[in-house]
C-alpha cells in the first residue's frame, strides 16, 4: 500500500462553498468506510483542507478524489504527495500495513 498526503486548495472563498461542503464531507465518509482515509480536516486559515490516505497507487487516489464534489464543481484543486510512514504511533501499525 502507498500513503498520501492530500492537499486541497480552494479556488473560491470558503463562504461561497454553500451546499458543496456537506456533499464533500459525505464523499469523504465513503473514503473512511472503504478504509482509504485515516483523517481529514480543514486547514487554518480556511483556504482548503488536508487528508491522509492509503491506497494501492497514485492512480487509485486520483480516481477516488475525481469523485469529490470539490473537483466535480471545480472549486478546489487536489495535490497528492506520496510518503513512506517510517515512524508512527504503535496503534497505527495495522492501518499502515494495510
Amino acid at each position: 500500500m502507498k500513503h498520501f498526503l492530500v492537499l486541497i486548495e480552494y479556488l473560491i472563498p470558503v463562504e461561497e462553498l454553500g451546499d458543496i461542503l456537506p456533499r464533500h464531507r459525505s464523499f469523504l465518509q465513503t473514503g473512511y468506510e472503504k478504509g482509504i482515509l485515516l483523517l481529514s480536516g480543514p486547514k487554518e486559515p480556511r483556504t482548503g483542507g488536508v487528508a491522509i490516505a492509503r491506497v494501492e497507487s497514485k492512480e487509485a487516489i486520483e480516481e477516488f478524489f475525481s469523485q469529490d464534489p470539490y473537483q466535480i464543481e471545480h472549486v478546489a484543486t487536489h495535490q497528492f504527495v506520496e510518503f513512506n510512514p517510517v515512524l508512527h504511533q504503535p496503534w497505527l501499525e495495522n492501518w499502515i500495513r494495510g
